[in-house]
């Protein structure tokens, strides 16, 4: 090893000529990953150590439609120094002739106990006195409100005196469909927006005495008031939702990163085979001085460590100074508190991924080199085969760190294995592809049919030659253009489901908190509407499935959605006409017996449930057990009515609740029928279907825009690799120019062959991307978004033109010396 590292250091000093395409697709890679990284840990460094003022104190308790019982307050004030109350809900504002969604939050004069509310003018809560009310800007905009302009909620009147910048604990409240509107509590009363059995949640903000064990308080409490429906959160993880999705957002992009660097590990494979060509000369000495294989492949095997550590300090640099240097306007970009500083776990993470992949790449060109015979190396080129077998179990055994880090990192197992098994995937479809195209072309390139071509000849049999750069272009190039086009394609398609195809299967609004007394007049006011073309109704209430079979549902059927807080809960007598049983049978029209459940068949299964299971549901602080007696059809992709659980109508007829109805009606006539409900019924609250797909419209885009970057600097790792290739070509390409100047050939004639061939390497790299992207969107709408796929062939066009254009610009780059090399010069040079 010592003479191994002499020589080897002896060649280093000659510089890193060559090396350049293999620095760059290192640090790229590396520095995408490490600045997602960065990023990551910042937001969670930021939700610690703001979780308190995040969360508006140091603990909370939430109840679903109800507010605390007596026993229940009395606790929380017992446990805390101060206690404030909020209650948060959708309502409708009234301004003149518009009437507007908003997500009203009620609070009291101790909000906020943290942080502060941020106005445009005027001082927070001075502004709430007198009926006063704070809006966001645009929903003030939309309304047409002015500072001292009045409107409606309900059936109260309030002033809008301040238009709101933002608020302390807004990370907590999730996704909203609508601005916000802030109202004191207690200016509610008699509103008639807060009746029983109206959709709101009342949360209690505390401040706990110093050095309170938030663990044991949170134990005591679930346990006292688990089977009332209480929600305990607290400043540990204040916003697990927006923890969630930054983790998952941050996944996704470090495994787009990784793709990026087996984009860039097609770089380091050639550069490492380029280089070892170089060095021919000088392993044909070595090995005639005596030195073995295994001393060729140390000696080249430390050089290749010393690059890889190069490389990856460069990307480090990259990733983390960038953050660092920009801090405070990423900071101030972000929806979420962060606080960018140096994260060693993001370091580390990106300097395994690095160092990992390059030697996973560049160790088999390396191991080839072992078998490598004097007397080969003198007659020029590299040696074939496969290398030896404990340099393909080390390939494998680097293949499995690889991916086994990727899991652990992502903690996404799921994610991180289907990427790795897509990665493979499109390096075999273009392998594969570039071996075709190679053949292809060569029989081509003797076709009679192209006699008198001579340019598309020229280009097909340079694309057929042995030493060409045709795989490595299609690899590079295929698979940054496959992830950009399986990101176009998942885009494209969740757009049009959401703006296109739901809109024309969903109702126009669904209307909630329709009270028990209402619900006669409000069906018949919209049959009496020839602009309403359908309508449905059901009582609304909201349970949260506590208990499966006696035992805590969590423990038996894990972290499922339905299981993840309150879900909308019915109850019905007779079977509904559109209701589709696929198992067990409907309970007897007028039954009264021990309460049973009708439950949604998919669901049941990814649950594990079965028919005569006992689910325990909480509704309203009081736990109901039924036995499930039936599973049906509920298809939740048309937006309308459907409910995971219906009971018999016995088992909830008599808790309070509410009613809801969607409507749908001619996009023309929505305005008319908002204004007409709004007059009639002003605590009834509308949900315009078309305004929640503009909102999640805003949100796709958002996401849209971050993957898509995060493609385009795969493709840049990708474009980098072309240019390596077109320089390591160059050489080949003059030596071609001459000889063909020699025959008489133009210049045009040879830029012309130079350029269909690079066109055709990237329109092959292109079709090749676009099957594979297709593939991936469609798995990923079906198995993941559980949508129908329909291909986009826009976005499939630009990907192909794309690939074509990369390799054309790439290719140029290199062509100026080719064309006016002196063709005697360069064939005497070949003597």
């Amino acid at each position: 090893m010592r003479l191994a590292w002499a020589i080897a250091r002896r060649e280093l000093r000659g510089g890193l000529r060559g090396f350049w395409v293999f620095l760059a697709c290192l640090s790229l890679g590396v520095a995408a990953i490490a600045g997602v990284g960065m990023v990551r840990s910042a937001i969670q460094a930021g939700l610690s150590e703001q979780g308190a003022t995040l969360l508006g104190g140091d603990a909370q308790a939430k109840f679903t439609y109800r507010f605390a019982s007596p026993e229940e307050r009395a606790y929380l004030d017992s446990i805390a120094s101060k206690v404030s109350e909020i209650v948060e809900f959708r309502s409708m504002i009234s301004a003149g002739d518009s009437n507007l969604l908003t997500q009203v939050k009620a609070v009291d004069d101790a909000y906020p106990l943290l942080g502060q509310v941020a106005l445009q003018a005027g001082s927070f809560p001075a502004v709430l006195a007198g009926r006063g009310a704070v809006m966001d800007g645009i929903l003030a905009d939309q309304a047409g409100l002015a500072i001292g302009d009045s409107f409606r909620l309900g059936g109260a009147e309030f002033v809008l005196r301040g238009r709101l910048n933002s608020e302390p604990d807004s990370a907590t409240g999730g996704f909203a469909l609508a601005p916000r509107t802030m109202v004191l509590r207690a200016d509610l009363e008699g509103s008639g927006l807060l009746n029983a059995g109206s959709l709101f949640d009342s949360s209690y903000r505390m401040i706990l005495p110093a050095g309170a064990d938030l663990a044991a308080l949170q134990a005591q409490a679930e346990t006292r008031f688990r089977e009332a429906g209480l929600k305990w959160s607290d400043s540990r993880r204040a916003a697990p939702g927006v923890e969630r999705f930054v983790e998952r957002i941050a996944a996704f992009l470090v495994l787009v990163g990784l793709a990026g660097l087996a984009v860039g590990g097609v770089g380091v494979a050639a550069a490492v085979r380029s280089y070892l060509e170089a060095k021919l000369a000088t392993i044909a000495t070595l090995r005639t001085l005596g030195a073995t294989g295994g001393l060729v492949f140390q000696t080249y095997f430390l050089q290749i460590a010393v690059l890889s550590a190069l490389g990856v300090a460069i990307g480090l640099m990259l990733g983390v100074g960038l953050p660092l240097l920009f801090g405070g306007m990423i900071e101030a970009a972000l929806p979420f508190p962060a606080h960018i500083s140096l994260y060693p776990r993001a370091v580390a993470e990106a300097a395994f991924y690095g160092v990992t992949s390059a030697f996973l790449f560049a160790l088999w060109p390396l191991a080839r080199s072992e078998g490598i015979r004097a007397a080969a190396l003198y007659r020029g080129g590299v040696a074939g085969g496969w290398p030896r077998p404990r340099y393909v179990l080390a390939l494998i055994g680097l293949a499995a760190l690889l991916i086994g880090g990727a899991v652990v990192f992502s903690g996404t197992m799921t994610l991180a294995l289907g990427t790795a098994a897509g990665l493979i995937a499109a390096l075999a479809v273009l392998g594969l592809a570039a071996w075709g195209l190679r053949r292809l072309a060569r029989r081509l390139a003797r076709a009679k049919a192209l006699r008198g071509r001579v340019a598309l000849r020229l280009a097909l049999a340079s694309i057929s030659a042995p030493r060409a750069e045709t795989m490595q272009v299609v690899l590079a190039l295929g698979l940054g253009l496959t992830v950009l086009a399986a990101v176009g394609q998942i885009d494209a398609n969740l757009r049009a489901a959401i703006t296109r195809d739901l809109p024309t299967r969903a109702p126009a609004f669904f209307f909630v908190d329709i009270q028990p007394d209402q619900i006669d007049g409000f069906v018949a006011k919209m049959q009496a509407d020839p602009a309403v073309t359908k309508m449905e109704t059901a009582p609304m209430l909201r349970g949260a499935i506590t208990e499966i079979n006696g035992e805590d549902a969590r423990k038996v059927a894990g972290d499922h959605w339905v299981l993840n807080g309150d879900r909308g809960l019915t109850y019905a007598d007779a079977k509904p006409g559109n209701a589709k049983v696929t198992a067990g049978s409907w309970w007897p029209e007028g039954y009264d017996g021990p309460p049973q459940i009708s439950f949604a068949e998919t669901e049941a299964k990814e649950i594990g449930l079965k028919l005569g299971d006992s689910l325990t549901v909480t509704v309203l602080g009081r736990p109901i057990t039924a036995k499930i007696t039936s599973f049906r059809v509920v298809d939740f992709s048309n937006a309308g009515m459907g409910f995971v659980m219906t009971m018999n109508a016995a088992a909830l007829r008599a808790a309070p609740h509410t009613n809801i109805a969607t409507v749908y009606a001619d996009p023309s006539a929505e305005a008319t029928i908002l204004r007409g409900v709004a007059k009639a019924y002003p605590n009834v609250t509308a949900i315009s279907i078309r305004t929640a797909v503009a909102r999640v419209s805003e949100a796709l885009t958002a996401i849209a825009e971050a993957t898509t970057l995060a493609a385009l600097a795969t493709l840049l790792t990708g474009f980098v690799v072309l240019i390596g290739a077109a320089a390591s070509g160059e050489r080949a390409r003059v030596y071609e120019a001459s000889v063909l100047k020699v025959l008489g050939a133009s210049r045009g004639r040879i830029l012309a062959s130079f350029a269909l061939r690079a066109g055709l390497m990237g329109a092959a790299a292109g079709v090749v991307a676009i099957a594979a992207g297709a593939a991936g969107g469609w798995a990923v709408m079906r198995f993941v978004m559980d949508s129908a796929y329909h291909f986009e062939a826009g976005s499939a066009l630009a990907i192909v033109l794309g690939g074509v254009v990369a390799t054309l610009l790439a290719s140029l780059v290199f062509v100026l010396r080719p064309l006016s090399a002196r063709p005697a010069q360069v064939l005497r040079s070949q003597e």
